[in-house]
């Protein structure tokens, strides 16, 4: 490589959990899941600068991240790895997405420095492949590498494509993060609800297990979704802290935006079926 190469503006979309059930628990300690993961076209971005010299750095750190514990870079140095490949990259991301919220945000990094990576390396790797190194990244990873709103079971990496209605959401975000680790750890957490069917969700069925767990732990989360539930339908997404709502037009959804408490963090996007980071990739 003569020169490094600089491409730019790879999209690593959010998720919602639209639903979330808990079906039992394996012996290694991880949950047995049934979700609907919405994908949204709003999330961080990342910049990317390919060099000769093999070694994996970022451009710009992440708060309160150690570079070592940093999913995406760790994602890289996983597919340098898994794939010798002799290259090398500085990574730069530009954090749009709350941290510990329950939007995917560290996972759908990971996933898109897989993606952007195996293309801008030339590695050639199919989808399966990339989704598998990124299970052993964090359950969430195959979901932002197969780049489609899904219905989800096991550990949440088993998927299966859904065409979800059009809607806009309102997703907004109290001051504090959620530790997934202590949600799937607490005694009250219901780690038994009866199996579902796709049917169920289509007729109506929105429960989120790990709700009742958070807002009894977390009064910033309870808090909003008291406000939110005020004006709309409201839901927890993951184990939060972000709460949503749904919306038929974007223009319902921006009005209660405006109305927002100044101390929440909060967004407006669109469901999408497809990943954006699936349609940037057919254009690079």
């Amino acid at each position: 490589m003569s020169k490094p190469l600089l491409s730019q503006g790879w999209p690593a979309p959010a998720k919602l959990n639209l639903m979330l059930n808990i079906i039992g628990q394996r012996a290694d300690g991880y949950h047995l899941l049934q979700s609907v993961f919405q994908l949204l076209d709003f999330g961080d971005h990342l910049d990317f600068v390919i060099t000769s010299d093999a070694q994996i750095k970022r451009q710009a750190s992440v708060a309160d991240v150690e570079f070592d514990q940093d999913l995406s870079i760790r994602a890289a140095r996983l597919l340098q790895r898994h794939s010798g490949c002799p290259l090398g990259v500085r990574i730069k991301l530009h954090k749009c997405l709350p941290m510990g919220a329950g939007l995917g945000g560290g996972s759908s990094d990971a996933a898109t420095v897989l993606v952007a990576l195996n293309h801008l390396w030339q590695l050639g790797l199919g989808v399966q492949e990339l989704a598998a190194l990124g299970l052993r990244l964090g359950a969430d990873v195959p979901l932002f590498v197969f780049g489609y709103s899904s219905w989800a079971e096991g550990v949440g990496e088993k998927l299966q494509p859904m065409k979800l209605p059009a809607a806009w959401y309102l997703v907004l975000t109290p001051a504090v993060q959620v530790s997934t680790q202590t949600i799937f750890a607490a005694e009250d957490l219901t780690r038994n609800s009866s199996p579902i069917k796709i049917r169920d969700f289509l007729d109506g069925y929105e429960q989120n297990d790990c709700q009742a767990s958070v807002v009894s732990r977390y009064p910033q989360v309870a808090d909003a979704l008291q406000w939110l539930s005020q004006h709309a339908p409201a839901r927890l997404t993951g184990t939060g802290s972000s709460v949503f709502a749904a919306f038929a037009e974007r223009q319902q959804a921006e009005q209660l935006l405006a109305e927002l408490p100044e101390h929440w963090q909060a967004f407006v996007a669109r469901g999408v079926n497809r990943s954006p980071l699936l349609r940037f990739l057919e254009r690079v």
